[in-house]
């Protein structure tokens, strides 16, 4: 909305900054986080006053039942503050934009409904009909997205420039390393926006680890929406150049943004837990972006540590139904050094180092082709 302030700078100058990808992702990023704060601290009266608080596993770690009554649904005040600042600084001409919104929305309303019901009846959606609707939301995304996008343009050379069907993949690390999938890249997509937003949600264990992993996640995703979204930088570092990657990176500053707000109220001790509402839609955005300007691959590195937490409930369960053992002392990961008589703020550290680092590696990764 503010970028059409640009057409008045013939009459007044200052406006013409409001065409900068780079201002209006800063202007995104700060706006997101003052909504965030200030809608956090109206919520978090809200919320408690309105019993919304979080039922904590018997099961857990001992430390966590004094987590017991903490409100949750703080995730609501996250994507109000991303929708807010999204409309308010990008440019919606482009249909890209509100797709990627609408996805992340989507996602977040999933979540508000398995919180609710948790919440009213003490027992979420069945996973099989919160997976079926991920599924569901995720095929009409994509769907609508390759009917959108037809392909891309990539520089194998700085002198030679190719274009590339959308439904093919870009491996990082490696030189014109570009797989066409068809229609196998309907599956594809889907299992990186759903397991995006699952492998999110199942981080959220502990006060501040996912949202602070998530905000590092969304900060270098950031750079590379907005190198993918000029055309003379991703002919140089030959990466996908997608015209609409400016504009996903001031979305993406939106949402590091309301991270940062969230941050604030939920790190230890957690005042509010962001929920499903806030677990789900922030995986989901940060996905459906690394979808849309063609960097999917790149997701394993950058989100590492969601990888990694995903993959140790699913080696916990198959064990333990094929052999009666478990592997680690619980699953998530995160549980198993807290059981291990790691404080929980050591762990949430150390995991943001972890993500950091990550992080740096999918940066190198710009050169490293």
């Amino acid at each position: 909305m503010l970028y059409f302030l640009y057409l008045l700078r013939e009459d007044f100058i200052v406006f013409n900054v409001f065409k900068y990808i780079t201002f209006r992702s800063f202007g995104a990023g700060v706006t997101a986080f003052l909504i965030s704060l200030v809608l956090g601290a109206k919520f978090v009266d809200f919320l408690s006053k309105k019993q919304f608080k979080e039922n904590i596993r018997e099961d857990g770690p001992p430390g966590h039942k004094a987590k017991a009554g903490t409100p949750t649904m703080g995730g609501i005040f996250i994507v109000l503050a991303i929708v807010i600042s999204t409309v308010l600084w990008v440019n919606l001409t482009f249909e890209i934009l509100w797709l990627v919104l609408l996805f992340t929305i989507g996602y977040g309303a999933i979540g508000f409904a398995d919180d609710w019901l948790k919440l009213r009846y003490g027992k979420g959606m069945r996973a099989k009909v919160k997976f079926l609707l991920q599924v569901i939301v995720a095929l009409f995304f994509i769907l609508l997205l390759l009917n959108e996008k037809k392909g891309f343009t990539m520089s194998l050379r700085i002198d030679e420039v190719a274009y590339f069907p959308f439904t093919s993949v870009v491996f990082p690390f490696l030189k014109k390393a570009v797989f066409d999938l068809g229609w196998f890249y309907v599956p594809f997509a889907i299992t990186v926006l759903v397991g995006a937003s699952n492998s999110v949600n199942l981080t959220d264990g502990l006060d501040g680890l996912a949202i602070g992993s998530i905000a590092i996640a969304t900060a270098t995703y950031i750079i590379f929406a907005y190198l993918s979204g000029h055309a003379e930088f991703s002919r140089y570092l030959q990466i996908p150049y997608i015209s609409e990657g400016g504009e996903l990176a001031v979305f993406l500053s939106a949402v590091g943004g309301a991270c940062l707000g969230f941050l604030w109220y939920n790190s230890h001790p957690a005042e509010v837990f962001m929920g499903d509402v806030g677990s789900l839609s922030l995986g989901a955005a940060v996905g459906v972006v690394a979808l849309v300007i063609k960097q999917e691959i790149l997701l394993v590195v950058v989100g590492g540590l969601f990888v990694m937490e995903a993959i140790s409930v699913i080696v916990q369960v198959i064990s333990f139904k094929l052999t009666g053992k478990r592997v680690f002392r619980m699953a998530p990961l995160h549980h198993h050094f807290e059981l291990n008589g790691w404080p929980e703020s050591k762990v949430v550290v150390r995991f943001w180092i972890i993500s950091v680092v990550l992080s740096l590696v999918a940066l190198s990764t710009l050169k490293l082709r």
